[in-house]
């Protein structure tokens, strides 16, 4: 018989995610306080900031869902791996916006699209993740979401593909606006309260 695992290793396993998360979510902060410590240093690109945005926005949320790991009836060490790497691609994704240094770039707009092929493909992976992850936590919790939050990731994984293979500014605008855009509403549609 299915029981829910000790509430000890899921608050074992909360702490290292949330290592992981922090060091992504600080690398985004402090990214964004070098705009404010040093005006003019570098040239900031609007459609990097708007990633950005996204991925503060998607770490909040992840943070939020995975309350719901609470309800694993087993947690073996292949959950706890998958989780933790899990938390690694959005690491990634933000070491990715705000590398160590931009010297061999003119700015932002340039390192971006430069590396474009590199967050895309690691976005694209974190929503094929996302599903596998969700399906941890059940075939009813999967389910829950209907048939909108498997097309919806299948959706973001075709167009960061498309994002990271073309340069062409237009499709990275609407890509983003509608994707933030999209974020924002899914949040509060599927993950306004915690039950």
């Amino acid at each position: 018989m299915d029981h829910p695992a000790d509430p000890q290793i899921f608050s074992h396993i909360r702490v290292i995610m949330g290592m992981v998360i922090s060091l992504s979510m600080a690398r985004l902060l402090t990214g964004l306080a070098l705009f404010v410590q040093h005006p003019g240093k570098t040239r900031i690109y609007w459609l990097h900031l708007g990633w950005v945005l996204f991925m503060f926005l998607f770490l909040i949320y992840f943070w939020w869902w995975e309350y719901r790991l609470h309800a694993v009836p087993v947690i073996d060490f292949s959950v706890y791996l998958f989780v933790i790497s899990y938390c690694c691609i959005f690491f990634f994704l933000c070491v990715l916006l705000f590398p160590t240094s931009l010297e061999d770039y003119s700015g932002y707009e340039q390192y971006f699209m430069s590396r474009r092929a590199w967050f895309f493909g690691f976005l694209a992976l974190a929503y094929g993740v996302d599903l596998v992850d969700t399906a941890v936590k059940g075939k009813a919790y999967f389910l829950s979401y209907g048939l909108e939050y498997p097309l919806r990731n299948a959706i973001y994984i075709l167009l960061c593909i498309a994002a990271a293979i073309t340069p062409n500014r237009r499709f990275h605008a609407a890509f983003l606006i509608a994707g933030l855009t999209y974020q924002v509403v899914w949040i509060f549609r599927a993950f306004d309260l915690l039950d």
